[in-house]
């Protein structure tokens, strides 16, 4: 069996690594990774081959890049997607829609992965590939009220490659287009001990600032300082799921404000209830200080992991004989 994975960076790779665990040495897995992502590309490539193919927009590029990035993405995934493949896993963002467009095409099942902290409103590209895909993937069942025809299989999630453990320090991630509004509240605080990751935000500032904090802009085995950790402050991604879930730790939820025309402060507060995370409302040092101390009194709920339920079905069911 064939399967074609998208990774489309940040926790779109994260769905299509946890898929991958499961379906590792069963099948024959190749990604379809943005061209030149390299923090996606040395997250895959232990589990499959991989193609690259020219993600259309980025979330901060201007909308005049994404119609002729668009155009060649088409064309490169005309020429690059085969159709001898068994199925494509979408797993979101633009970048998936042309390869999943050309694989329908060419007659490759498709599965469409919606995003883990929508709750009030379907993504767009989701939405899109929703029209046509053999099977639209839910994380929770009030995803159903954005597809009524998906199928709920479990929240997605990494299995642990790290021993959990407590070494004291908390740690900041802001996703891979990083927090700056995040990061310069957690500088104005007394925490001596500290791991940052800061993306696309420039670290060098708060390495300056605090010399003794492990300060860093990417890490691809960002899992290693997860499974370390007191306390994980994260925004609202696919990384709440990983710590909570993966590694067993307290979270504490802070929304981007940058990215509340994709999923905002209800989604948020639902995703907190689903992983019993802390909700942050405001960046000050105060209501950080409270956040981190109700925090780790929470313990983490436990699921079934959604990959392992997607797996099987795609064994059982997508094979063809």
């Amino acid at each position: 069996m064939k399967v074609l994975i998208t990774a489309s960076g940040g926790g779109h790779t994260g769905y299509a690594v946890a898929l991958a665990q499961y379906l590792k040495n069963k099948t024959d897995i190749t990604f379809i990774a943005p061209s030149q992502d390299h923090w996606t590309i040395s997250k895959i490539e232990k589990y499959g081959e991989y193609i690259e193919i020219l993600k259309g927009r980025g979330p901060r590029d201007p909308l005049y890049f994404f119609i002729p990035r668009l155009i060649r993405s088409f064309g490169q995934s005309l020429s690059k997607v085969k159709g001898d493949f068994d199925v494509l896993v979408s797993t979101g963002s633009n970048h998936s829609i042309p390869p999943a467009v050309i694989g329908k095409i060419k007659g490759v099942r498709l599965i469409n992965i919606e995003s883990c902290v929508r709750f009030t409103k379907a993504s767009k590209s989701a939405r899109i590939l929703s029209k046509f895909s053999d099977m639209t993937v839910l994380h929770w069942e009030e995803q159903l009220q954005l597809f009524g025809d998906g199928q709920v299989v479990g929240p997605m999630y990494e299995k642990p490659s790290y021993e959990i453990q407590d070494r004291g320090y908390i740690l900041v991630t802001g996703g891979t287009w990083g927090f700056k509004e995040l990061y310069d509240a957690i500088s104005l605080t007394e925490f001596d001990n500290v791991v940052m990751q800061t993306g696309r935000v420039n670290p060098e500032p708060y390495k300056r600032l605090h010399p003794d904090w492990t300060v860093f802009d990417f890490d691809p085995d960002l899992g290693k300082w997860i499974a370390g950790a007191k306390v994980v402050i994260s925004h609202l991604g696919k990384t709440v799921i990983d710590a909570s879930l993966t590694y067993r730790k307290p979270v504490v939820i802070a929304v981007n404000p940058e990215w509340t025309r994709t999923a905002g402060q209800d989604d948020a507060r639902m995703l907190a209830e689903k992983t019993n995370s802390l909700l942050i409302d405001s960046l000050t040092k105060e209501s950080i200080d409270e956040a981190i101390s109700e925090a780790y009194k929470r313990t983490p709920p436990i699921y079934k992991n959604g990959a392992e339920n997607l797996a099987r079905i795609i064994l059982e069911e997508y094979s063809i004989p």
